[in-house]
C-alpha cells in the first residue's frame, strides 16, 4: 500500500434530543492517538452533521478525498448504556422522526429489494478487542433507523465500489456527561474507557486492513 495505511473516522453532531454528541471528543481524542502501531497510519476524521443529505454528500467526498483503506463510524445510542458494535445495517429508515435539518425520510426503506447488509467478520474480532479493555460491549444486529443505521448502510455499499476501501465498521456509544465522566443514570462508561476502547478496536482494523490488502 504506497504511501501507508489510510483510516477514516467518523462521529456525528448534535441532533434534536442530543445536544451534546460523545462521538466529537471521542474522534478528536482517537485521531491524535500517538502509538509505534500508527507510524506508518494516516488516520484523518470527519463529524456529520446529522442529516441524510450530509452522508449522502460528505460520505462520497471524503471517501475521493483520503482514499482510506478502512471507516471507523461512531455514533451515539443515548439509552443504551453500553458499548455497541454492529454487525449489519438493516433496510430501514424512520419516518416518525427527522433528521437535525428538520428533514422526514420519504420512505421507510433505504433501497429497493434488499434485507440488511453485514459490515463482515471482522466486527467479532473488534467486538473482542473493545472487551479486552475491560469495558461492557456487546454485539447488536439492530443499528436503528435513523442516521447511524442510514451511514452504515451507505458505508457499505462504498466498500463494494470503485474504491480503496476494504473495511467498515460502525460503533454506538453510551451518552456522556459533557466533561468525559459516565452519564447519571445511563452508563458508567467514561471518554476515557471509550478512548481505550476505541484504540483497541483501531489497532485492530489496522492488523485486519493491511491483511485484506494483501488478499
Amino acid at each position: 500500500m504506497n504511501g501507508g495505511l489510510r483510516i477514516l473516522l467518523t462521529g456525528f453532531g448534535p441532533f434534536p434530543g442530543a445536544p451534546f454528541n460523545p462521538t466529537m471528543p471521542l474522534v478528536k481524542r482517537l485521531t491524535a492517538l500517538r502509538r509505534p502501531a500508527f507510524d506508518d497510519v494516516v488516520l484523518s476524521s470527519h463529524i456529520f452533521d446529522v442529516t441524510y443529505a450530509a452522508v449522502d454528500r460528505e460520505l462520497p467526498e471524503l471517501i475521493a478525498h483520503h482514499r482510506p483503506q478502512a471507516l471507523l463510524m461512531f455514533g451515539l445510542a443515548g439509552r443504551t448504556g453500553y458499548l455497541r458494535i454492529e454487525s449489519r445495517a438493516r433496510n430501514a429508515v424512520t419516518t416518525r422522526f427527522p433528521d437535525a435539518g428538520r428533514q422526514h425520510a420519504r420512505k421507510g426503506s433505504i433501497a429497493a429489494g434488499a434485507d440488511a447488509k453485514l459490515f463482515g467478520p471482522h466486527s467479532e474480532k473488534l467486538l473482542r478487542a473493545a472487551l479486552a479493555t475491560g469495558i461492557d460491549a456487546r454485539a447488536s444486529r439492530d443499528a436503528g433507523s435513523y442516521l447511524c443505521n442510514y451511514l452504515s448502510w451507505r458505508a457499505i455499499e462504498a466498500v463494494s465500489g470503485d474504491n480503496a476501501l476494504r473495511l467498515a465498521q460502525f460503533v454506538h456509544v453510551p451518552a456522556l456527561a459533557h466533561d468525559g465522566t459516565a452519564a447519571p443514570g445511563k452508563s458508567s462508561i467514561t471518554l476515557d474507557a471509550l478512548v481505550d476502547a476505541g484504540e483497541a478496536m483501531l489497532l485492530e482494523l489496522v492488523k485486519l486492513t493491511r491483511q485484506a490488502a494483501r488478499a
